[in-house]
């Protein structure tokens, strides 16, 4: 085998993110009074939601902060009187219950058993770990690697170190990671001078210059390119 250790994103390549982020997002405007605010904010929402965590690649927010701001800005422009940090707190607690999967995601990481396999993700400590512990995918990682607890996020060079630290990993070329991100999963892996497999189930266009070692449309097939 090439590849001895397998480094997975988790939203939108392990668990079905989207999803999650849909019934998260309703629960936590409902609570507030807001039973029709998925409707009405979300395409607002992920507008500021996808400045906010390209402002967290680059380093120029914290996790923390982010999970505020983007809430304080959307009431802001829809002039709404509730407490960013509150609802922040609400949704998070609410996503840390979803745990849907992307289709295939189980079957994948059971025929993987044989590999080292292991999380590296951009996201809450306690919502990722919460997610991931209550799926059926709870045990099969050797370490779970979340930005927030670490204090870099994907591309940063520091958060690759650290993972390859907890591994105990010595040689790159041993090493593939598999995530839907091309400017955090596939940019930070190519940074770091190892492989990359770019999960795209949608057939988006790369018009980047980013250019990941392998691209897959299905999770199954990752195993051909593993063997």
């Amino acid at each position: 085998m090439k590849y001895e250790i397998i480094l997975f994103d988790v939203d939108d390549t392990l668990f079905d993110f989207v999803k999650s982020e849909k019934l998260a997002l309703h629960k936590a405007f409902a609570e507030f009074g807001l039973p029709t605010g998925l409707a009405n904010f979300e395409a607002d929402y992920q507008e500021i939601s996808k400045v906010l965590w390209g402002d967290l690649e680059q380093g120029h927010i914290s996790i923390t902060d982010l999970g505020i701001e983007r809430f304080r800005r959307l009431f802001f422009l829809h002039e709404l009187e509730i407490n960013a940090e509150a609802f922040s707190c609400a949704y998070l607690e609410y996503l840390g219950k979803k745990t849907h999967l992307v289709k295939g995601a189980v079957e994948l990481c059971g025929k993987l058993s044989c590999y080292r396999m292991a999380i590296i993700t951009n996201g809450f400590t306690d919502v990722q770990k919460s997610r991931i512990e209550g799926s059926p995918l709870s045990n099969m990682f050797e370490h779970i690697i979340i930005s927030e607890e670490v204090g870099f996020q994907k591309p940063e060079k520091e958060i690759f170190d650290y993972a390859f630290s907890k591994l105990q990993i010595k040689d790159k070329g041993k090493v593939l990671i598999v995530g839907d991100s091309l400017t955090s999963d596939i940019r930070g892996g190519m940074n770091y001078g190892i492989d990359t497999c770019w999960f795209n189930p949608n057939h988006k266009e790369n018009n980047s210059e980013i250019e990941p070692t392998y691209e897959i449309h299905e999770l199954a097939d990752l195993l051909k390119i593993v063997g």
